[in-house]
């Protein structure tokens, strides 16, 4: 007796599943995103994760204050900067997904990083590189590791087989898309297959205690290919980014059950593989021959860490009717908002100007304390008058054009003193928490753009 082919659709952005075509996905509301996969769950000759359950776990109800808790056991990884977006090392039994542009450098980074946890057992499954190109890279990285094992397969069946064998400590998927299910007959990178092979590796994860990276690819418009339900299933999602005409690379956490979600790491990326960035303040504020105008240093935050970042703004008459904004690296409606304060509450007309915006070092910030430096900059540009380069500011301005308190401002200040600045310009409701310590920067508690202007022009 034959069995008879099932199938379903599935929306290509979101996963929902559906008996019919349908033109609009009612889960997400995109127009023409279903497609047609075939599944087919009964074949008896199916071995997956689920055929290699060590020992099977009796699931009864337990009340919250019998469980029994233990500080998770994590793995300290050599990579300062991955422990970091990770919460304080690899927790075991997570699973991590890691995505990003291609060529971007994700399989050089966790090869590297891999490479680098000596007393582990580790298994590394490429369905996109050979055995050859693998070991070309791990001789380029100049690291050596004995318990080091590659696995090139794509099926998940002859995975768990080798994985039931080798007993790793760790596994690194490279990439998740590339891999295929027998439980499911469509092909590689289909929302049923990538949800069914994460599926499988999570079961794996959970029961063994086994810590899973995988690497994922991102669709055109920035987000992870596959289902969103793919990014709810792991523990952690790490985002690699970085412009590729830049040498610098930023791993940021999107999500993580095991710690902070602002976090990110900075890498540079040289010859030999992936170099943890240790003080990326001194990267990221340029080093001028000569004072130019509209040039402005902010005390921003990413996280726990503080960061000292150089706001570029240009402000010209405007040749065509329409005046141009540009930003690169900064919230385009939040400049609009800011150029609207200047205009309403300092009597500046920008209305007639072009206005361009530009974070220097290919970052992206999204901490509102940076506005006072924007406004700075703006302003500095405006008039053509140069800042004094030993200035900073942290502050978040307000529509009436206060400039209102931020979070954490004694590490603004410490970092700022470190890095030689003699002034640093924050908000008058700030001045509390900066009369604690005995700086030997100057702090300038201010309330409102205007005596920001006053005091610098």
């Amino acid at each position: 007796m034959t069995n008879k082919v099932k199938t379903a659709f599935f929306c290509g952005n979101c996963g929902y599943e559906s008996p019919k075509w349908l033109g609009k996905c009612p889960s997400c509301s995109q127009w023409n995103t279903f497609v047609e996969e075939v599944i087919d769950k009964g074949a008896a000759n199916n071995t997956t994760w689920k055929n290699y359950t060590p020992e099977k776990k009796t699931h009864k109800t337990i009340a919250l204050h019998e469980i029994k808790t233990s500080e998770e056991k994590r793995i300290v990884t050599s990579d300062s900067e991955l422990n970091r977006v990770l919460g304080g090392g690899i927790v075991a039994g997570s699973i991590v997904l890691v995505a990003g542009e291609p060529g971007i450098g994700k399989s050089t980074l966790m090869l590297q990083d891999a490479l680098e946890l000596k007393d582990i057992t580790i298994l590394y499954i490429s369905g996109e590189e050979s055995e050859s190109q693998i070991k070309m890279r791990a001789d380029r990285l100049k690291i050596s590791h004995n318990e080091f094992y590659i696995l090139t397969e794509t099926y998940t069946q002859t995975i768990f087989q080798e994985i039931k064998k080798l007993k790793p400590q760790l596994v690194i998927v490279d990439s998740i898309q590339t891999l295929q299910s027998n439980t499911i007959d469509s092909s590689p990178g289909s929302v049923s297959q990538i949800r069914e092979c994460a599926a499988e590796f999570q079961r794996f994860a959970k029961e063994t205690d086994t810590p899973v990276f995988l690497i994922g690819h991102i669709t055109k418009d920035g987000s992870i290919a596959g289902p969103k339900i793919l990014e709810h299933m792991v523990d952690t999602v790490l985002q690699f980014e970085g412009d590729r005409h830049y040498v610098y690379r930023i791993l940021r956490t999107l999500k993580n059950r095991f710690g902070s979600t602002s976090e990110l790491g900075i890498y540079e990326m040289t010859g030999d593989g992936m170099r943890a960035v240790l003080n990326p303040s001194e990267m990221l504020i340029n080093q001028k021959e000569e004072l130019l105008s509209g040039s402005a240093v902010a005390a921003s935050m990413e996280g726990l860490r503080p960061l000292l970042i150089e706001i570029q703004a240009l402000v010209t008459q405007s040749v065509y009717g329409t005046p141009q904004r540009t930003v690169s690296g900064f919230d385009l409606r939040r400049l609009q908002l800011l150029l609207a304060v200047l205009e309403k509450r300092g009597g500046f007309h920008f209305g007639v100007k072009d206005v361009f915006v530009n974070i220097a070092g290919g970052l992206k910030v999204e901490d509102p304390s940076i506005d006072l430096a924007v406004i700075c900059a703006l302003l500095s540009s405006y008039e053509d008058v140069p800042l004094n380069p030993h200035v900073c500011f942290a502050g978040e301005v307000g529509l009436n054009g206060e400039i209102r308190a931020v979070n954490r401002i004694e590490q603004r200040i410490a970092e700022a003193e470190k890095l030689g600045f003699e002034k640093i310009i924050v908000s008058r409701f700030n001045k509390k928490g900066g009369e604690k310590n005995n700086h030997k920067i100057e702090v300038v508690a201010l309330g409102h753009i205007e005596e920001v202007y006053k005091y610098l022009f």
